[in-house]
């Protein structure tokens, strides 16, 4: 069973969502916020899988509630983010926070099952055009060449987050490195624990931020 915390300030929306969840085998609402304090608090209290964090929110936000929520030791929840707008400074921030991807609102009910599986299962939820379209709104120019943020990172470790910022999956990574799967697997989590990063996207942020990967640039 995924369990599933819906945040949203608007009662009707709230209500819509948690009701379209419950009502889909395998998954469950274990509780519903309407500002980020409230998120924060159910959050710990029921470790859900996935919430769905509505981002602009009177009081504490999206952004600051998934930073929050992410930030507690252990946490294991992913944070899938419902927003209006795609391209926008608050989507990246909830990203550069943990957020594992977002969607918008006006999605349809199958993509947003299948958008709440997706996190679960701990990938990330946005095309890599997509993501470089907001690093190149949001990220400072110019980016800076890769620094001490990156210093314990392996050579491989490194190969690998450059791929993954690069939008390859898993099994491309392992070809592209003639590895298997699993130890890309490996390296990415170890990658993720030495850089203190609670989601996929958020490495993704980070190779950009350090330089590592540069728009309009392939790796």
């Amino acid at each position: 069973m995924t369990t599933v915390l819906v945040v949203d300030d608007q009662e009707l929306i709230r209500a819509g969502l948690a009701a379209l969840i419950r009502a889909v085998p395998g998954l469950d609402v274990v509780g519903e916020a309407a500002d980020g304090h409230a998120a924060v608090a159910l959050a710990a209290e029921h470790r859900p899988d996935v919430i769905l964090m509505d981002i602009r929110m009177p009081g504490l936000d999206g952004v600051a509630a998934t930073g929050r929520i992410l930030a507690a030791p252990g946490a294991p929840s992913r944070v899938l983010v419902l927003t209006t707008f795609d391209l926008d400074e608050y989507v990246y921030a909830a990203l550069r926070a943990g957020a594992s991807g977002f969607l918008l609102k006006e999605t349809s009910p199958e993509r947003l099952i299948a958008a709440i599986r997706t996190v679960a299962g701990g990938d990330m939820l946005f095309a890599p055009s997509v993501m470089r379209r907001l690093v190149e709104a949001y990220v400072p120019r110019p980016a800076p060449s890769p620094g001490p943020q990156l210093a314990p990172l392996t050579a491989r470790e490194t190969d690998v987050l450059r791929l993954v910022a690069a939008g390859r999956s898993n099994v491309d990574i392992a070809g592209e490195l003639f590895v298997t799967e699993a130890t890309v697997k490996s390296h990415l989590n170890r990658l993720m624990a030495k850089l203190n990063l609670a989601s996929r996207a958020q490495a993704v942020v980070v190779a950009y931020e350090t330089g590592l990967v540069v728009p309009g640039r392939h790796a």
